[in-house]
């Protein structure tokens, strides 16, 4: 079994604001574990129906049972030492276990399609590319602002679209950051209306095109491609890292560059990258986005889906599969074999490093 950098799963359990100017389905869902697996090779067969074997959820309605995916965040000390920077709640979505909050955004005028297809069983994508190490995007690809890094500077959640807005950054923030940072991602919204997945999970669907929004985002009022003429619903994901308590220069590198890195070994941040892989239950994804009170944002009116609670949501947990210490404290060296790689060339594989190359059973979490 391939191990891969840390990261987090959010949704699927195991076999395992955007503004509410335009219809909008959100809500949380918490983490359900931290552990250097990769979600595409592990019960990820497109045959496999993820909403009937899956055994819990930890997303607030029960009916998703899609799988989350994105990278961990560590501090690096000034002494070389690595701590997992926690994950917290974001605004408005009660108090779930970490993880991160889920958006499912129709498209607007003037789009010329307003219809979207909801995603069919089997379909998974990624976004971004683990091995970046500097922007590789022209600035007229929408996907230049696919995933970018919001520092908020302590009086908010911060002005502007997600991805263009006065606060947002490709890479890692410079400075401090008084309120935490919150990682944005974008996945595309365009189909080849064929392809549940591709080669390298990304070519089968891609971001819209034409003239950027009167706020520079081209992830709405703008068209699908005719290579990928299915519009599906826009996907995006918010997770909110804690990492106030590292606003403290005397552990700060003494050069004052800045100490954050993603736990595939990047310092840079512009190697932020995203997975999913669809699991709701039968149709009711496409019920909920066309309902009113569920795409008002807002969980708490949407009726036709069965909510949880902040409690049942945090029991579906995973225990790690991989015996080593990844969070809790500080650690010689990134888990895995993740060196730090700054770039600006892409990263590399590194094999045969010596670490934890197996895996250990774990029971599944069950349904609450």
């Amino acid at each position: 079994m391939k191990l891969k950098p840390l990261v987090f799963v959010a949704g699927l359990s195991s076999i395992r604001l955007v503004s509410a100017q335009f219809r909008t389905l959100r809500f949380p869902c918490s983490q359900l574990v931290a552990e250097r697996l990769d979600p595409f090779n592990i019960t990820m067969d497109p045959a496999n129906d993820i909403s009937s074997i899956a055994s819990c959820t930890t997303c607030r309605f029960k009916e998703d049972n899609s799988n989350y995916w994105t990278m961990v965040m560590y501090f690096r000390h000034r002494n070389g030492s690595f701590i997992r920077v926690p994950q917290i709640a974001n605004e408005n979505t009660g108090a779930p276990d970490g993880g991160m909050t889920i958006y499912y955004i129709e498209p607007r005028a003037p789009s010329k399609n307003l219809t979207v297809t909801t995603f069919p069983k089997g379909f998974r994508m990624r976004v971004g590319n683990p091995m970046n190490r500097r922007n590789v995007y022209a600035m007229s690809d929408a996907a230049v602002n696919q995933t970018t890094i919001r520092c908020w500077d302590g009086t908010g959640i911060g002005p502007g679209t997600p991805g263009v807005g006065a606060l947002d950054s490709r890479g890692f923030p410079e400075g401090m950051c008084k309120g935490g940072i919150r990682s944005q991602v974008y996945f595309p919204q365009c189909w080849d209306g064929v392809n549940l997945d591709s080669e390298d999970h990304e070519t089968h669907v891609s971001h819209p095109v034409g003239t950027p929004s009167f706020d520079g985002s081209m992830m709405f009022g703008t068209d699908c491609p005719a290579s990928h003429p299915v519009r599906l619903p826009l996907l995006f994901m918010e997770t909110v890292w804690d990492t106030k308590p590292f606003n403290n220069e005397e552990i700060w590198p003494e050069d004052g560059s800045q100490p954050l890195v993603w736990s595939m070994g990047d310092p840079t941040g512009y190697g932020h990258h995203a997975d999913y892989v669809f699991g709701w239950e039968g149709d009711a994804l496409h019920r909920a986005m066309s309902d009113e009170g569920c795409m008002t944002s807002y969980p708490g009116i949407c009726e036709i889906l069965t909510r949880r609670s902040d409690e049942e949501m945090a029991r579906c947990r995973l225990a790690p599969r991989v015996e080593e210490v990844t969070e809790g404290q500080y650690i010689e060296q990134l888990p895995g074999c993740n060196p730090l790689q700054g770039g600006p060339e892409p990263a590399t594989v590194v094999p045969d490093c010596g670490a934890v190359s197996t895996t250990i059973e774990r029971p599944a979490p069950t349904q609450v």
